[in-house]
């Protein structure tokens, strides 16, 4: 089964108060396991350009079921997947996107979060995926 809107609310209240914590704004965007959009947010004030970010992130930690980073680090120059960020209509291959799993370990979906650096992303999507885990 699917992330729930209940469990993707979830992650998007842990990931808000995860951004607050470390004073940023975020876009933070959660998909099912068919990476459709299940739910999104832009805290107020949080950049424009990254609310396109932050569900491509969610979306492409799903297609490959791997965080976005990892994703990135294969895709450098001479790397096994290069150019890879061209393929499905556009790939974000920095953090900030994670799949989700279930207690059997199966992805359920993913989070994609976007408004800060990568490091922040990246922990801002944690927060979110620990508070469904």
């Amino acid at each position: 089964m699917g992330i729930t809107l209940d469990q993707a609310e979830t992650a998007i209240k842990a990931a808000k108060v995860k951004a607050l914590e470390i004073n940023t704004l975020m876009n933070i965007a959660v998909v099912d396991a068919g990476a459709n959009l299940v739910a999104f947010v832009r805290m107020d004030g949080a950049w424009l350009g990254s609310a396109d970010i932050s569900q491509k992130k969610a979306r492409t930690a799903r297609y490959f079921d791997m965080p976005t980073g990892e994703l990135g680090k294969l895709s450098q120059p001479g790397g096994p997947l290069f150019n890879i960020e061209h393929a499905n209509g556009g790939l974000i291959t920095f953090p900030g996107g994670l799949p989700i799993k279930n207690s059997a370990g199966e992805v359920i979906g993913a989070i994609g979060v976007s408004g800060s650096s990568v490091e922040n992303d990246h922990t801002v999507a944690q927060a979110g995926v620990d508070a469904i885990s």
